[in-house]
């Protein structure tokens, strides 16, 4: 599979919270000029209307909990048919579970679509903790920070648009992100020998630098060579 702007490529990271998969899945946007869908980002920007779906989802979230599929794959799928993703997709964050994955392959097909690879970002529990208990956010643009791996150029000052006000997502929490990683382990993890068996699953270790990861999807991927 060798990759390129256009090409209609449709992928899937996975791998458990804070492992990296949405700064990769941005990364890989930036590389190759598909679509980015990051399902959590969808469902919080739901919680903040206010709505009694997004209240609902907002409880959820808050407490480290999933969104029922239906909820989720009936978002996704309008989401695809916008015209971002002709050129193919990055799921970030979804399928979680087995039924999900079974789901999402069945709309998949539906639109004619097939998945060209499920990366797994491999990461060990410890430096998960300390990524996602150590992250925050620019109010303004959402750019992403974190207190020790990456700190804007100017303390208290985003990179990106000059804002000086941050915020820390409210299930960023030591009891809401071990609650996560049990459900991990139970729920999401099962893809993983899903996905293998359909002979789509590349792994690859997440515990070095964003860029030094970033090249080893794109090296699973085909996307450069080695």
């Amino acid at each position: 599979m060798n990759c390129s702007v256009g090409s209609g490529l449709h992928i899937v990271l996975t791998g458990a919270p804070g492992c990296g998969k949405g700064t990769q899945a941005r990364l890989l946007k930036e590389k190759i000029g598909i679509a980015h869908l990051s399902t959590g980002e969808m469902l919080r920007a739901e919680a903040k209307t206010g709505s009694d779906l997004g209240r609902k989802i907002s409880e959820l979230i808050d407490k480290g909990n999933l969104v029922s599929d239906e909820m989720i794959i009936e978002m996704l799928s309008k989401r695809i048919d916008e015209q971002d993703c002709d050129k193919g997709f990055i799921l970030d964050g979804f399928p979680r579970t087995l039924p999900q994955a079974e789901v999402l392959e069945g709309m998949l097909k539906d639109k004619g679509i097939n998945l060209d690879g499920v990366v797994e970002i491999q990461v060990p529990d410890e430096i998960i903790m300390e990524r996602i208990l150590g992250r925050y956010s620019c109010m303004k643009c959402g750019a992403q920070y974190h207190d020790r791996f990456i700190k804007p150029k100017v303390y208290g000052v985003c990179d990106v648009c000059g804002g000086t006000n941050f915020y820390r997502r409210i299930d960023d929490n030591m009891n809401t992100v071990k609650n996560r990683l049990v459900n991990y382990r139970s729920l999401t993890y099962p893809t993983i020998p899903y996905f293998e068996n359909k002979g789509l699953l590349k792994t690859v270790d997440g515990t070095g630098t964003i860029e030094a990861t970033s090249e080893k999807i794109q090296k699973a991927l085909n996307i450069i060579k080695d």
